[in-house]
């Protein structure tokens, strides 16, 4: 079979499942993996595709879902870590919170905070906490991505050079197993580069359900976070990888960290 044979069967393939994996492509047509690679890279040149760590997803799958649902999505469990959060971030700090649907309900459950000076390249979280005496906000200057109110690109970047908080929390849109942590649109991920560089301590805010989804984007890995906030604990191979890194994970269904039983789960 040929490339433009192979090419059009696995878009075909594309559209009926959301992901396709190379050593699967492989065997289906008879060919190494490194053809497959080429195939994937070929067609992800194209537009037709995204690639992704050991395959490639369908490009309406690779974009971000509509803010509006995204705030809809796993919303129980974002409030509980939000709550988590509350916790961990006492008053009279300095943080850093990103764009997302995650940071904007840590927003929230920060309400009743004293003392805090808040840096956001998110729109929706510096209108949240409007009004209280006892926050400073600062908003990021750079360009506005009018979908979700984010504040994305080297201006931005810039603009959060000149700080250093004491806090750093950002989200992400999706989780490897071997501790990447990821997203769609490198401007973006620039920025949340740069929140963790300026940041004392960095957490992660991120639902269980970002490990069944793809992004193509590295922001960082783990040995750049401090603390990961989740709804339930991750895979095996997960909790490992950020054992070694030294960072903390902690659930926000049973407030436990990745050293305790993982029994009942």
């Amino acid at each position: 079979m040929d490339a433009a044979n192979r090419h059009d069967k696995i878009l075909n393939l594309l559209n009926s499942q959301e992901r396709v994996e190379v050593e699967d492509l492989a065997a289906l047509f008879e060919v190494s993996l490194q053809t497959i690679r080429t195939d994937l890279r070929d067609l992800a040149a194209r537009g037709a595709l995204s690639r992704v760590h050991g395959g490639a997803v369908r490009v309406s799958s690779a974009a971000n879902r509509a803010y509006a649902e995204r705030r809809k999505h796993n919303a129980t469990a974002k409030q509980a870590m939000a709550a988590l959060l509350a916790e961990v971030i006492p008053d009279n700090c300095s943080l850093a919170l990103n764009i997302g649907t995650s940071t904007e309900q840590a927003a929230r459950a920060l309400e009743n905070h004293r003392g805090l000076t808040v840096l956001s390249n998110n729109i929706n979280i510096i209108n949240l906490m409007m009004g209280g005496e006892t926050k400073e906000l600062i908003l990021v200057g750079g360009t506005v991505r009018q979908s979700d109110g984010a504040i994305i690109g080297e201006d931005a970047v810039e603009f959060i050079s000149r700080y250093k908080v004491d806090y750093a929390v950002i989200g992400a849109s999706a989780l490897d197993e071997d501790g990447a942590v990821l997203d769609h649109d490198a401007r973006e991920v620039s920025v949340a580069r740069a929140i963790l560089k300026n940041a004392r301590t960095t957490i992660l805010l991120c639902d269980g359900s970002k490990f069944a989804r793809s992004a193509p984007v590295r922001i960082c890995g783990l040995p750049d976070l401090d603390v990961i906030i989740t709804d339930h604990m991750p895979p095996t191979s997960f909790c490992q990888a950020a054992s070694a890194a030294g960072t903390r994970i902690l659930c926000a269904n049973s407030n436990r960290n990745q050293n305790e039983s993982r029994e009942n789960d």
